[in-house]
């Protein structure tokens, strides 16, 4: 029967033609595939329904199409991770069938045995103790760190202190040498100023003679 549906979209027919890529996505398939699923559902045909999601459904739901495509990878690994697992179960029921003595060990073809388990698991604990002990030995480095640091800054602090204390005590020192200065000419001004002024007399030649203190 052809598809000769031309009527105008409904709310419920954009969310039908949303969830369906979306699910296709999730899926690994095809936005095609999703397309005619829809338009057999809705008697359109998938190039109306390609159409209607990129013109006017697309671009609302951008986050859900990212989600939907990490899902599908997600998918893809988790599959992938199965397929492997089932091919060693396999290898090892055909080694454990045909025997020890005839079943052979290759790089394609691992046998996981309880002294590679066990050998692993000590290699993880080694690693875990060694983490430990560096980020312990770390811890150590900061904490000493920060000793040392609080020591530079209370020596910084005093040695700050001290050069304010000598700066005060120059300062002083000058104002106590200008101060004895002053003293010094005063008493020296003073000591002048109290001794008598010279006296002098004429002998019989006409000589000035100066007299000696105290005399007449």
């Amino acid at each position: 029967m052809a598809k000769v549906r031309q009527d105008a979209w409904s709310h419920e027919d954009d969310l039908l033609l949303a969830e369906t890529v979306l699910r296709h996505i999730r899926e690994g398939s095809t936005q095609l595939n999703a397309f005619e699923e829809v338009g057999d559902k809705l008697n359109r045909t998938s190039a109306a329904c390609g159409f209607r999601w990129n013109a006017e459904i697309r671009n609302k739901y951008v986050n859900a199409i990212d989600l939907a495509k990490r899902q599908r990878k997600e998918k893809k690994r988790a599959m992938a991770k199965a397929n492997k697992a089932n091919k060693s179960a396999v290898s090892f029921s055909q080694g454990e069938t045909k025997g020890n003595s005839s079943h052979r060990i290759s790089n394609n073809d691992p046998q996981l045995t309880m002294d590679m388990v066990i050998s692993f698991l000590k290699g993880v604990k080694k690693q875990t103790m060694a983490s430990h002990q560096s980020l312990a030995s770390l811890e150590q480095a900061k904490r000493e760190k920060e000793t040392l640091q609080k020591q530079v800054d209370t020596l910084n602090k005093e040695l700050e202190e001290t050069k304010q204390r000598l700066t005060t005590i120059q300062e002083d020192y000058q104002a106590f040498i200008q101060i004895m200065e002053r003293a010094r000419k005063m008493t020296v001004l003073e000591d002048q100023g109290m001794m008598p002024a010279p006296a002098f007399r004429m002998d019989k030649n006409g000589n000035l003679q100066q007299l000696a203190q105290g005399s007449n």
